[in-house]
């Protein structure tokens, strides 16, 4: 499950285009409200949900707007398999360091943090071999991408 900015109308048609293209067959695409997420998913149904570039939300009131507020995190938790993974790609260090702490604070585990994932030769040849649009267009004019992986066992 991929969640994150919506775009321009050709950006989010990209995804199912490609998949339709590369014949995949365990993909499926839904547009909703993420407050809904899991309304729309069974419990345990979820292998892996992907956050990517959110609105960080920074001002105070908009915390709970937040992709990765506790609220949020609970209904992950809820859809996500057994040691399903959670992903944040973003180029908001604001989100990352919120999302960093609180998970930190919340006693989760996270498999891996990282402030500039282009900027280390460890990262995760899934996390850098994929790029959304407004990924690219960040890196093209050098703003860092910070990722982290976490779950909740």
């Amino acid at each position: 499950m991929l969640l994150g900015r919506s775009g321009k109308g050709r950006h989010r048609r990209h995804g199912a285009k490609q998949a339709f293209e590369d014949k995949l067959t365990n993909v499926g695409f839904l547009r909703t409200q993420i407050e809904l997420v899991d309304c729309v998913f069974d419990e345990n149904e979820v292998d892996e949900i992907w956050i990517t570039f959110p609105d960080p939300q920074i001002k105070y009131k908009r915390t709970k707007h937040r992709m990765t507020n506790p609220d949020f995190l609970n209904k992950y938790k809820k859809i996500l398999k057994p040691n399903g993974m959670v992903h944040l790609k973003t180029d908001s260090e604001y989100m990352h360091g919120y999302t960093l702490g609180l998970l930190q604070g919340l006693g989760l585990t996270i498999e891996y943090a990282h402030h500039d994932v282009y900027g280390t030769t460890n990262a995760p040849k899934e996390v850098t071999n994929i790029q959304t649009y407004y990924e690219s267009q960040y890196l093209a004019i050098n703003k860092k991408i910070t990722y982290l992986r976490f779950n909740f066992s």
